[in-house]
């Protein structure tokens, strides 16, 4: 018998709907399938059909949760709220045996089986009696949706009366529910296509997204790139950078010092981010930072946030870009754009500082000719300092430039190459002065010859005036703003020495040499972040400018060698205490704090001193004496390498050359 007539066959003998019905059914179910509705509508459409072709009161479609647990009520017909939730969530039908039994939909879901309840009153161990009752069922049938052989869920149907379901009827049911399986099947894979479709949409979205970042960002890259091949440096990669952000840029070199700066109208004067609220210190804190990639910063966390980037040669950060502003609003475009100029920017930092590390070597090489005075040499400095921009037949005053030394944690043991960062500091100084200044490394010093205002002719006939007793005002104030240039740039403070005007050539020699013992004297007495000059030493000041210091050092070597030889001979510092003793104001209380020891003990050893020297600390003749001596041996222990050797260790005269 055809499946037409089997179907004739049961709808005859169990009085339901005939097969035209039934065909009708089955095309909404398609029907269905074919519309853009959801799974959850297809489901109720299925248990509609159930109850309408079938002639029941209620139906519901169960479906397994995703770990196979437990099935739920997903579509239903007739079956009120409170039962649905009743079933799902205080009563849910667990697959498998349960301590009360196994309900017929479970047993339908793991058997593939129809499974018929006439009578749910009758069964002991039905655990949904009460449910039942509330919805008013008696008898329960559940089949299979078998699709492609497996089992999908099942069709719950319910008869509010005792109802016998015959063989013919669980049939014709098992047939609706195969053909609701295959709806379902085709509805999920439907679905499934719709989603795999939505997401290839939202990939080829992304994908055009990502090409026309990519080629927005290699139009960045040539922009950028044809600013460094048309030679415009580290300033037109600003310019062209502030453009692309339309928000101001500034480049610093890993100095501290100002390489460009620009908005998005052109170039702009640097001092309009040292108005920003925090960020020198900013600067300041982040100088030695190697972070990759375009990062967001704020001082102490607060305030307004800033964008910056580390330019990166050979592993090494040779300077960094800052524009003001959070990363969210430059987004993937700008911080691409900082990247690129942070490449360009690289290549243009090493190209101009190599250039500059030329100029800063001629210059050295200049300083080191005028200092030396050598004949051959100085018969060619001024046409040489010509070319670099430098006028020698100027007066020029001598300054000399030195870190201060942290007791703590030396530059040099924190990675910061101190005499090169101060030069950097002081050339970006000096090239913004008329006549320009020459500065260069010397040593561990940076010294800047500055033009001052004082007659002469260097080299030229006649007689130079006389120089002036002090230094000249113009040169105590660039030593002054070079003082605040360095602070401004670098987390270290410099003393600044001044000499007098120096109207000769030959006058640069002397002039460095009492300019840097002005210096030396200076830091050892503790005295950092300030400008000084030979006046401010008193005594030590005169003995600096002798030139053949032999005589005094001998005259020393009398008032003090007693004490030196005790010294030397019971390895004591009487020495060390008679010097704390003067420079403090002849205080026995203060220099006992100075030295940590007993007022006692520094009474001791002054009276040990008198005894030696044969003088009384009280009288001004001996004071004067003695005052003159320690004076003498101070100067002479500056060397070459400014380490006064420990009078105590070395005889007097014996100057290191």
């Amino acid at each position: 018998m055809d499946w037409h007539s089997h179907l004739m066959r049961n709808a005859a003998t169990e009085g339901h709907t005939d097969l035209r019905t039934w065909l009708g059914a089955i095309a909404d179910l398609a029907e269905a399938v074919n519309s853009a509705g959801s799974v959850h509508s297809l489901l109720n459409l299925v248990a509609g059909t159930a109850c309408r072709l079938m002639s029941y009161d209620f139906c519901s479609v169960l479906l397994p949760d995703p770990t196979h647990q437990v099935l739920a009520i997903e579509g239903a017909c007739g079956l009120s709220a409170g039962y649905i939730k009743g079933v799902n969530i205080k009563h849910p039908v667990r697959i498998g045996a349960g301590e009360s039994g196994e309900a017929p939909s479970s047993r339908a879901f793991r058997t593939g089986r129809a499974v018929a309840l006439s009578d749910v009153t009758a069964e002991t161990h039905y655990a949904w009696g009460g449910v039942a009752e509330r919805q008013g069922y008696r008898s329960i049938i559940a089949v299979p949706l078998m699709a492609s052989g497996s089992c999908l869920g099942t069709l719950t149907c319910y008869r509010a009366d005792v109802h016998e379901f015959s063989d013919d009827e669980q049939e014709l049911l098992t047939t609706l529910a195969n053909q609701a399986a295959i709806a379902i099947e085709t509805a999920r894979l439907r679905d499934r296509e719709q989603q795999t479709i939505g997401e290839l949409r939202e990939l080829n979205d992304s994908l055009r997204e990502q090409h026309a970042l990519l080629r927005r960002s290699e139009d960045i890259h040539r922009q950028l790139t044809e600013v460094a091949l048309r030679g415009e440096g580290v300033h037109g990669v600003a310019q062209a950078l502030a453009a692309l952000l339309e928000r101001p840029v500034l480049f610093e070199d890993a100095y501290g010092s100002t390489l460009a700066a620009a908005d998005a109208g052109g170039a702009i004067a640097d001092d309009r981010f040292d108005g920003a609220d925090g960020f020198s210190a900013l600067r300041r804190s982040l100088w030695e930072t190697a972070a990759t990639g375009v990062v967001e910063t704020r001082e102490d966390g607060s305030g307004t946030p800033w964008a910056t980037c580390a330019v990166v040669l050979a592993k090494e950060v040779v300077a960094r870009i800052w524009t003001p502003g959070d990363l969210a609003g430059l987004g993937p475009l700008g911080r691409r754009a900082i990247e690129h100029a942070a490449v360009v920017a690289a290549l243009e930092t090493l190209r101009e500082r190599t250039a500059v590390d030329v100029e800063w070597r001629l210059r050295g090489e200049l300083l080191t000719d005028l200092l030396a005075q050598q004949p051959a040499a100085m018969a060619t400095v001024v046409a040489r300092a010509a070319r670099l921009g430098h006028d020698l037949h100027r007066a020029h005053s001598v300054l000399v430039v030195r870190a201060d030394t942290d007791p703590v944690t030396p530059a040099s043991d924190r990675g910061i190459d101190a005499p090169r960062r101060v030069l950097s500091a002081v050339h970006t100084l000096a090239i913004r002065q008329t006549p320009r200044p020459l500065a260069a490394r010397h040593g561990d010093d940076v010294v800047v010859l500055w033009p001052v205002d004082h007659g002469g002719g260097n080299g030229s006939a006649g007689e130079p005036p006389p120089a002036p007793a002090g230094a000249a005002p113009e040169a105590v104030a660039a030593a002054d703003a070079i003082r605040r240039c360095v602070v401004r740039a670098l987390p270290i403070t410099v003393t600044v020495a001044v000499s007098r005007p120096c109207a000769d050539l030959a006058d640069y020699p002397a002039a460095f040499r009492t300019t840097r013992g002005v210096l030396t004297l200076t830091q050892l007495r503790g005295r950092r972040d300030r400008t000084v000059e030979l006046g401010d030493l008193g005594v030590q000041g005169l003995l600096l400018q002798l030139e053949d210091p032999s005589e005094l050092l001998r005259f020393a070597d009398r008032v003090l060698a007693p004490v030196l030889d005790y010294d030397r001979r019971r390895n004591t510092r009487l020495l060390h205490t008679l010097r704390t003793y003067f420079a403090h104001g002849l205080s026995t209380a203060r220099t006992a704090e100075v030295l940590f020891v007993h007022p006692n003990t520094v009474g001791l050893r002054l009276k040990r001193v008198e005894e030696l020297l044969g003088v009384s600390l009280t009288q001004p003749d001996a004071l004067l004496r003695l005052t003159a001596a320690l004076a003498a041996i101070e100067v002479d222990g500056l060397d070459a390498d400014r380490s006064p050797e420990p009078p105590a260790q070395r005889p007097l005269g014996a100057r290191q050359g």
